[in-house]
């Protein structure tokens, strides 16, 4: 007597003898899948992917198996991107750069902001241009403003590959992200509070806010402190020195921002995790938005 011919479930006209050692149906060469014990086919492999937890850092971020830092190396990639089309068009700073509040003549001469000149066009946060709280943050000096000013693009750069990799791997790529744009726009809003009429760029407040969020994750991981107490002053340091040119308020908002949201994200309980840290970010976002509004009512004699 013959035996009966088997085919593979998936691919009908191949015939086989393996059968899976978990549904003990027949499956071809292609539909193979090594197991600890035998083979398994592809619909079971991808069920059992579907039942193992998966794993998480301390901060709730998901551990991937890429080890590439996806979302640094994107950002990177836009600051770059964003710094050539500066090149091709200065004009790119005024259209997009931080600023609260200015005024524009007829002429296209800039002016300090006063609503008493109807003549004159207002531009800035205070005339509902709210994308400059974000946008700025991914503009830098021109090498025409100063040879020097390469370095801000080249020093903003390496400091976000040096801190934004560790930060990707612990809090994940979606509680990382939301820490950087947080802080970039917490440091346009200080920037908009104090000093309105200034035109700020870089991306210095999201890397201030990123080096508190370094800060926050290696103390809740009780690593060694001394070397981050290091980077921490060097950092405050710089803040003080370069007060005198570059935008102190811009790199002091990123910093307290960075840090309140992290804690958030640290040391949030576990068993409402995600839910705590969906409404720190959403309540932080919130309070900027709304000093935001207190200011432009302020700036603008209640008219918002």
């Amino acid at each position: 007597m013959e035996a009966a011919v088997t085919t593979c479930y998936r691919h009908p006209k191949y015939e086989c003898y393996v059968r899976c050692t978990r549904c003990d149906r027949y499956i071809c060469p292609d539909c193979m899948r090594e197991a600890a014990v035998g083979h398994h086919c592809v619909e079971c492999v991808r069920e059992g992917q579907r039942s193992v937890r998966q794993a998480r850092t301390v901060f709730g971020g998901r551990v991937s198996g890429v080890s590439a830092p996806v979302v640094t190396i994107t950002l990177i990639v836009i600051n770059v991107l964003v710094y050539l089309g500066e090149l091709a068009r200065p004009d790119l700073v005024d259209r997009f750069g931080m600023l609260g509040a200015a005024s524009v003549g007829p002429d296209g001469a800039w002016y300090l902001y006063g609503p008493e000149f109807p003549e004159l066009r207002t531009v800035g946060v205070v005339d509902g241009e709210w994308y400059r709280l974000v946008t700025g943050a991914f503009l830098h000096k021109s090498p025409a403003d100063g040879t020097f000013w390469i370095m801000h693009i080249v020093f903003n750069m390496f400091s976000l590959w040096t801190l934004g990799r560790f930060a990707e791997e612990q809090l994940g790529r979606a509680r990382y992200l939301t820490v950087y744009l947080l802080s970039a726009v917490g440091s346009s809003v200080l920037v908009y509070l104090i000093s309105p009429q200034d035109t700020t760029v870089g991306a210095s407040g999201a890397l201030f806010g990123l080096a508190a969020a370094f800060y926050v994750t290696h103390r809740r991981l009780g690593h060694d402190m001394a070397p981050v107490n290091r980077l921490m002053a060097g950092f405050l340091i710089w803040m003080v020195i370069s007060a005198g040119f570059t935008s102190w308020e811009g790199h002091l908002g990123g910093l307290l921002t960075g840090g309140a949201v992290t804690l958030a994200l640290a040391y949030s309980p576990a068993k409402h995790r995600t839910a705590l840290q969906v409404a720190a970010g959403a309540g932080t976002l919130a309070v900027l938005l709304v000093l935001v509004v207190l200011k432009t009512s302020a700036l603008t004699g209640g008219a918002v």
